[in-house]
């Protein structure tokens, strides 16, 4: 009775966690698009389920994760200013005591280039954090290739 018990516990915690890892309510997709010759404009879009959101990147010290973008080095490109981000929506959220600048639907970041050469990919990771009316996620951080042709 014991083992059955035991194995029936580990079963549990095994098949939730599983699910728990498979909730992902952010895909995000990329694309990059020639200005001039020497310059780009490098897309992040932040495709967000029903019901959740992201933060935006300009979110003060003692609130949620923001979202940070960190572009690899490379010969090849040198990026122009910040990257941009729409108007977010703000809150006040009692949870940290200040208000909250976030998105839900969807976003566009954008982050302009010089290129040195002309095509290039622009690589790098990004680093966000997502929440409901009920939960936060674990912050997340997701790699990127964006060709520039």
């Amino acid at each position: 009775m014991k083992r059955i018990t035991l194995v029936l516990t580990l079963l549990f915690f095994s098949v939730a966690g599983a699910f728990a890892q498979l909730e992902n309510p952010v895909s995000w997709s990329y694309v990059a698009k020639k200005t001039s010759k020497t310059e780009a404009t490098v897309y992040l879009k932040a495709t967000i389920d029903e019901g959740w959101h992201i933060y935006s990147q300009n979110v003060k010290a003692g609130g949620p994760t923001k979202t940070v973008f960190t572009f690899s080095p490379s010969k090849d490109y040198t990026l122009v200013g910040k990257t941009m981000e729409p108007k977010p929506i703000s809150t006040y959220e009692k949870t940290f005591k200040m208000n909250v600048s976030y998105f839900e639907n969807e976003v566009i970041f954008q982050q302009k280039v010089k290129l040195n050469k002309g095509e290039t990919v622009v690589k790098g990771k990004l680093e966000f954090g997502v929440c409901n009316d009920k939960q936060c996620l674990p912050p997340a951080e997701v790699t990127f290739s964006i060709p520039v042709k």
